[in-house]
């Protein structure tokens, strides 16, 4: 078995090249590839990231770069176009989620206890560490509704940590271009019936002046989709 690991990138010169060697060193009990998705990054990301192909090797580091800006969501979905790994995992190419947290992520598949695994920022935490008020609340409230709405029990559905066979996601017809993205799949794993497992995981937030992306519109973005998903046809 083999995990594809999506990094969609736009302007993280400061951090990218420190996520990559944190894959680099974590000890992942599968061979894994790293998927680079750069959006048309305006800084010296994809400069970085050539240079850590060439290092590592292409069978290891693939690098595709948008021709102008698309979106999180967009990205991720490119990335599982021309992933090869059984199973994939999404990784941010800032410092939020830590590489050193996957082989927990992983263990519950590669044991036969489950089909996908969320890594959970609340599990064992009341307020992840650096997250804003506003942002607890907006994904208690989000994670609150996906629980109503899909008779699920998650306790942090927006965790950008999520594991899912590659084969599985892309039968889910997924349209996400931007942040919709996590609610859009734990949508449609929910229609399907699919069992979503739960572990903790470590979090460091960041704020827009370290250069996240994600808005205050992207909040009712998100509950439009877990709506539309929930009362479709």
């Amino acid at each position: 078995m083999k995990l594809s690991i999506i990094v969609p990138t736009y302007n993280e010169q400061q951090t990218v090249e420190q996520v990559i060697q944190a894959v680099l060193a974590a000890p992942l009990p599968i061979p894994y590839e790293l998927v680079l998705i750069d959006d048309h990054s305006e800084d010296h990301t994809l400069a970085i990231e050539r240079r850590l192909q060439q290092l590592l090797g292409e069978d290891r580091v693939r690098v595709v770069c948008n021709s102008s800006n698309r979106g999180k969501g967009h990205c991720i979905r490119q990335g599982l176009a021309v992933a090869t790994g059984e199973l994939v995992i999404i990784q941010d190419g800032d410092l939020e989620y830590r590489p050193a947290d996957i082989p927990q992520l992983l263990a519950p598949i590669l044991a036969g206890r489950a089909a996908v695994v969320y890594g959970s920022r609340f599990l064992h935490h009341q307020w992840p560490h650096g997250m804003r008020w506003p942002n607890v609340l907006a994904n208690r409230l989000l994670t609150w509704l996906t629980n109503r709405l899909y008779r699920l029990h998650l306790t942090d559905m927006e965790t950008g940590y999520k594991i899912v066979p590659r084969e599985l996601v892309m039968q889910l017809g997924l349209c996400a271009e931007r942040f919709e993205f996590e609610p859009e799949i734990t949508a449609r794993l929910a229609r399907q019936g699919v069992p979503i497992t739960e572990v903790p995981i470590a979090y460091e937030a960041r704020g827009v002046g370290c250069g996240k992306k994600i808005r205050p519109w992207d909040f009712f973005i998100a509950v439009q989709v877990l709506w539309s998903v929930r009362f479709a046809r």
